[in-house]
């Protein structure tokens, strides 16, 4: 007997075995989703280390053939002479390049800089992250991160244009000098150790706070005696960080410091630096002659001086994970 039931139609059904009728769409294969991806990042990886070895080598190759060849450059003469006269004929006693006021004149405008920015950025990253925290990170923090954008010509145009004749008309020199040089680079770094310490500071743990309140402690002996030492190797690396940028700073500086070959006196001299005579002097040589090897010289002891500020940073960092191992 043939029941009711079987005489209804029957539902239609699509089968995970009939692919032609399946709406969704197929899985990727293994290949695609794991092997392919793999080896992409993996070619990523490898092309960006070789780019970095290629670079490092080239610049390597190029600043060391002023040391080398029929008429090298003594390095001692290099390094501790500020004698710079590279278009001066043998009867002149030339050529002679001595690179230490260039040495002098950055680490003078840099280290000045950081004296100018660092107490301003970590006053600021104070107010962001623990005293108005809302209105620093609605306002003050977005305002500090505008300034990263702004291009560098800007920065020396507006201190060639305001700063340069207020020190002129206020101090003594001509006002191109290491001070204003300094005050541009202080401006420019500014946001940078700010945003690096405020993070520093914000990612303390909020017991460090509550801790030091229940033991009597007031805000700023909490902020000086505990949050600073806990945040202190991070903020230390956005220091560095912040003297890495200001060192390979060129444009701004440029424009400001009267790009005069001297060791500065005071800090209204005008001087010059490694990037303002690289970028004044390297497009008016002769590529292979004395003078062109002595500015790819220049620019390897810039890219020494920079792996030297991160090792600086990776020695801070480490000693930060050391710290909060032992302390866990």
């Amino acid at each position: 007997m043939i029941s009711e039931t079987e005489n209804l139609p029957k539902p239609f059904c699509i089968t995970s075995g009939n692919s032609d009728m399946d709406p969704r769409p197929p899985k990727p294969s293994y290949f695609f989703r794991e092997t392919l991806g793999r080896h992409y990042t993996t070619l990523c990886g490898g092309i960006i280390i070789l780019l970095t070895v290629v670079m490092v080598a080239f610049v390597a190759v190029k600043g060391l053939a002023a040391f080398v060849g029929a008429h090298p450059i003594s390095p001692l003469q290099f390094l501790f002479s500020s004698q710079w006269h590279p278009d001066a004929s043998a009867s002149e006693g030339g050529p002679k390049f001595g690179a230490l006021a260039f040495i002098v004149g950055s680490l003078s405008v840099s280290g000045l800089a950081v004296l100018f920015s660092a107490p301003l950025a970590i006053a600021a990253s104070v107010l962001i992250a623990i005293i108005a925290p809302k209105s620093g990170e609605n306002f003050i923090r977005p305002v500090l991160e505008l300034f990263t954008g702004i291009p560098s010509v800007v920065y020396g145009w507006v201190g060639l244009s305001l700063l340069v004749p207020f020190i002129r008309n206020h101090f003594p020199g001509l006002g191109f000098s290491l001070l204003a040089g300094s005050l541009v680079l202080g401006l420019m770094i500014l946001p940078t150790i700010t945003t690096l310490t405020t993070d520093a500071l914000q990612a303390l743990p909020i017991s460090f706070t509550e801790g030091s309140y229940a033991l009597g402690a007031t805000r700023w002996q909490t902020i000086y005696r505990i949050l600073f030492p806990a945040a202190g190797s991070r903020i230390l690396i956005g220091i560095t960080l912040g003297i890495t940028r200001a060192f390979g700073e060129a444009l701004a500086v440029q424009m400001v410091i009267g790009n005069s070959v001297q060791i500065p006196g005071s800090v209204f001299s005008a001087m010059s630096t490694l990037t303002s005579i690289i970028t004044m002097d390297m497009g008016n040589t002769i590529s292979g002659s004395a003078w062109n090897n002595a500015m790819w010289s220049m620019a390897l002891l810039l890219l020494l001086i920079t792996f030297g500020f991160i090792v600086i940073i990776k020695v801070l960092g480490a000693q930060r994970t050391v710290k909060r191992g032992s302390n866990a």
